[in-house]
Parts: C-alpha cells; sequence; structure tokens
C-alpha cells in the first residue's frame, strides 16, 4: 500500500476526505477543517463553505469557536502556576476566591437548597483542576433544585447571553450551596470557569493576558483568543444549532456583530476560546512532545503527564462513566472516553477505534482535538454546526474511525 510523507497510507487519507466530503454533501454540515498529523507531517482537508446557503469556501485558516475544546489549551495556564509553585494541588482556594471559602453542601444532591451541612474540608486547587470541587453539571440531577440555581445564576450559554464580570459571577457562585462534598464527585464544566478566575487572581491579570504570555505567543498561536478581531471577522463563520426535529438550520451566532465579535466580560476558561486547527495543532503537538516546542519549555514534562493521565479516584471515575453513558446515544460516544486528567479526557480503557492514552476533548460548537502518544498523532476536527443534532458527533465519530484506519 502506497504511503504518503504524513506517516498515512495514500488510501487512507483519501478514504478519511472521501467520509468528510460525505458529511458535507448531505448539507447537513456546511464546511469543515480537518488537521491530522503524525511524525511531524500534518494533512489538512477543508471543505464546503461558510454558511448553510453557501458563499465564501471553508479555508485551513478559518477561525471556529471552539466551546469545550478550549479546555485542555486555558488549563495549560494553572500548569504554569504549578509549574512556577505559586499554585500547589492540596492548598485551599479560599485566599484567591473567598467567595468559595466556609461552603454549605446539600443533605442530599436532589434536595432543597436550604437544606444544608457545613463542607468537611475547603475547596482545594486539586478539586478544581479535576472538576472534582462539588458543583457542575450532572445529568443524573437535571431536574434537581440545585441544578435550576446553577443555570439561572451562572449559565451564559448561546441561549442566556453573556456572563457578567469574573467578579459578579464569582459573587453569584458563592450565593450557592455545593451539591457535593468536595473532592467525592467528577461534574462537568463549572470547575474550569473557576480555575480560569483562580488564574487571574493568582496572576493579577486577565486570563487571556496571561495565556497570551505564556503559552498562545510562544506556540505562534495567533488567532487564538477571546474574541475575533475586527480584521480577522471574515474568517468566522456562522454557528448554527440545526432544529431537533425538522434539521433546518438555524443560526446560534453571527459572525459580525455575534458574541465571539467582542472581548467577553467574562473569559470563560470552559468555553471560550476561538482558534483555527494549526493552533491547535501546535499546542497538542507540544503537549506529545512532554511540554517543548522546538528548543523552547512551555510546560514542564511532569506537568503535561498530569494533565493526560487520569486523575480520578475509582468513585469519581464511575459518576463520569455514569454521565456520560448516558447521553451517547445523543453524541455518537463522544465523552465516553474514560478517564480525566486537567481539563481533558484521557482513555482509559479502549472502546472503540482510539487506544488507550488518547487525550483531548470536544466541544458543544461542533469541535474535536485529541492527541495520541502512541501513534504519535494528532487529530483536530473543527465545524460551525453546534450538538442540537447528532450531525456533528456523528461527523467527528467518523472522522476518528476513519483516520485510525489511515495509520500505516
Amino acid at each position: 500500500m502506497a504511503t504518503s510523507s504524513t506517516g498515512f497510507s495514500d488510501q487512507g487519507l483519501r478514504r478519511l476526505r472521501e467520509v468528510l466530503a460525505g458529511h458535507v454533501e448531505s448539507q447537513r454540515i456546511p464546511g469543515l477543517v480537518a488537521l491530522v498529523s503524525r511524525g511531524g507531517h500534518s494533512h489538512v482537508e477543508a471543505l464546503g463553505t461558510m454558511r448553510h446557503d453557501g458563499g465564501a469556501p471553508m479555508r485551513r485558516d478559518t477561525i471556529f469557536r471552539m466551546a469545550s475544546t478550549s479546555k485542555p489549551v486555558t488549563m495549560a495556564a494553572a500548569m504554569v502556576l504549578l509549574d512556577e509553585c505559586r499554585l500547589r494541588l492540596d492548598d485551599p482556594v479560599d485566599p484567591w476566591l473567598p467567595e468559595l471559602a466556609d461552603r454549605r453542601v446539600l443533605k442530599r444532591p436532589d434536595g432543597p437548597l436550604e437544606d444544608t451541612v457545613p463542607a468537611m474540608r475547603p475547596i482545594t486547587v486539586r478539586d478544581l483542576l479535576t472538576s472534582t470541587f462539588g458543583l457542575g453539571v450532572d445529568f443524573e440531577s437535571m431536574a434537581s433544585p440545585i441544578r435550576a440555581a446553577t443555570f439561572e445564576r451562572l449559565d451564559y450559554s448561546v441561549a442566556s447571553g453573556p456572563a457578567p464580570d469574573p467578579d459578579e459571577w464569582m459573587r453569584r457562585l458563592g450565593e450557592l450551596p455545593l451539591q457535593y462534598q468536595p473532592g467525592v464527585r467528577w461534574q462537568y464544566d463549572l470547575s474550569s470557569e473557576v480555575a480560569g478566575v483562580l488564574v487571574s487572581r493568582v496572576t493579577g491579570q486577565p486570563l487571556e493576558t496571561f495565556l497570551r504570555e505564556r503559552i498562545l505567543d510562544p506556540l505562534g498561536m495567533n488567532d487564538t483568543a477571546f474574541h475575533v478581531p475586527a480584521d480577522k471577522i471574515d474568517r468566522l463563520p456562522p454557528l448554527y444549532g440545526p432544529d431537533p426535529q425538522t434539521g433546518e438550520f438555524a443560526v446560534w451566532d453571527q459572525a459580525a456583530g455575534g458574541r465571539s465579535s467582542t472581548p467577553p466580560a467574562f473569559q470563560g476558561a470552559g468555553g471560550g476560546l476561538v482558534s483555527t486547527a494549526d493552533d491547535y495543532h501546535s499546542y497538542f503537538r507540544m503537549l506529545l512532545n512532554h511540554g517543548m516546542h522546538g528548543s523552547e519549555r512551555i510546560l514542564s514534562r511532569t506537568a503535561v503527564e498530569l494533565m493526560t493521565t487520569n486523575r480520578l479516584s475509582p468513585g469519581q471515575q464511575a459518576a463520569r462513566d455514569t454521565m456520560f453513558s448516558g447521553v451517547a446515544h445523543l453524541s455518537c460516544g463522544q465523552g465516553t472516553s474514560g478517564g480525566w486528567g486537567f481539563g481533558m479526557a484521557v482513555r482509559t480503557a479502549r472502546s472503540d477505534y482510539a487506544p488507550i492514552g488518547q487525550f483531548g476533548w470536544f466541544g458543544g460548537t461542533g469541535t474535536t482535538a485529541y492527541a495520541d502518544p502512541a501513534n504519535q498523532l494528532t487529530g483536530i476536527l473543527l465545524t460551525q454546526v453546534g450538538l442540537s443534532t447528532p450531525d456533528s458527533p456523528r461527523a467527528m465519530n467518523d472522522f476518528w474511525t476513519t483516520l485510525y484506519q489511515a495509520i500505516d
């Protein structure tokens, strides 16, 4: 079988393009950008158009809203602080986040908000980095009073509008009890946002400023930010959320004049970045290179190991398994990959085509980025279609399935 200079078979790359093109031709995904790399060589496919009704073609440098695929990148800011001993994993966060001091905890996870007991211990840095500080998204208790209260006070999704500034956001968070005792249960998303505020307060800088100085600029990630400036806005497609019943395209966010076109008051570490395939490739290659970018060290080798290996206890792991197995049929298995490091998933069992040890994450705007140390492989697929239907998760699934078959 003929091989290309990319570390994949020529036939495999042709098949990858055919599979991705099929998703575009189905008219359920207007366009996409895919980047795969192995052994220092990369291959890119840019297919379809920026808008569902045609117009400008997708380009390699198209900028996408990364949503939760932001988490693996923003977490690097906290790892820098750990490397420099400005944070310690088991220190309480109270000195920087006094809103989280002296927590109350619900007696029952689904109980009334006023029925609480004192927290058994303070929230620590480790709790935030592992998503176990006691509050977050939990699909088993979506109808609970604490979920409704959390959504009302802290949500800033497409439907609910932008978040307030970090101090006001933390004030609102501090009014809520925890759903679980610190360190007991893995819960999604909210910890990442709090970790971003923690970085900002420890450094005395906006999260983006510190992230740019220590991670983005050294890696040449020039298109990664918390908004798209006016001179690049033509490279940002609309974000679509198809109707779950009809599949008809609805615009969740426009480019010019949309939420990503202006600097946000709250720089959301959990889902606020915009970026490109090449920028994310630079970041994940750094992780595969144990923290090195060329001759420059970005993170210590041990910091990368902490991020990219499972940090969950068996009890915490059980909650994560339960949460994502319950929605696997909606997300085509995205998120069911086992463990959790710092800010990203880590595969702990062979459940599909990807091997144990693969790390990365996916986003609700139709993005996915993972790296695989065993094969020295990076894969990134970016679309402009949110997860209101299974269309972009299916494309993600088929991307990874086909990519692993293409390895030479």
